[in-house]
């Protein structure tokens, strides 16, 4: 009677372990289309502007007293030439320490505008699961493997749920990239 009720709930469990549902989903992608990532976009690339800006601000105000260094440093006394080129090392210096800082501070604000966007996919994501009935959503990003035949992917539902437009895709927003990078330089 014991091995007969043992069986059966082997039976049971390995029943219940093959109608457990699984869904897989490419975030990334989730995240570069997300409408607000074309905002997130535009800051980046303004915040950037400005500070390559005054970048080559600097770099121009060193190239300026550079050139003035080499026309008069041979007529300059020893301390005047000492003194330029104490000045022209400081600039050097806050050209270095900018530059340094304005990458921290790019970053910084990147991964601030981010958060939001994948917090949001990340919520999506966790909704459909649960109206889906999942229990297990993979990332596509981070398998090395994966049968898409026994997984659902819930791509679409994610894209239709984040207000994605449907014709749009990573071919046609690096189109899209491409084209405002290439009218910014005209």
């Amino acid at each position: 009677m014991k091995k007969i009720i043992l069986v059966a709930a082997v039976s049971l469990l390995s029943v219940s372990a093959f109608a457990q549902k699984f869904a897989h989903v490419n975030s990334a992608e989730l995240v570069q289309l997300c409408p607000e990532m074309d905002e997130a976009r535009t800051a980046l690339a303004a915040a950037s502007q400005e500070a390559q800006e005054t970048y080559q601000e600097m770099v121009e105000e060193f190239q300026s007293k550079y050139q003035v260094y080499q026309q008069k440093a041979s007529t300059w006394t020893q301390t005047v030439r000492e003194t330029k080129e104490n000045e022209l090392t400081q600039i050097q210096q806050r050209i270095q320490e900018f530059d340094q800082s304005v990458q921290q501070e790019l970053q910084q604000q990147q991964a601030a505008l981010l958060e939001p966007i994948q917090k949001k996919v990340t919520e999506t994501i966790n909704k459909l699961a649960k109206e889906g009935g999942y229990i297990y959503v993979f990332d596509v990003n981070a398998l090395m493997y994966f049968d898409d035949a026994q997984s659902t992917d819930i791509t679409p539902a994610a894209r239709k749920a984040l207000g994605i437009p449907e014709g749009r895709t990573l071919e046609t927003l690096q189109a899209e990239l491409a084209a405002k990078a290439a009218e910014q330089q005209q």
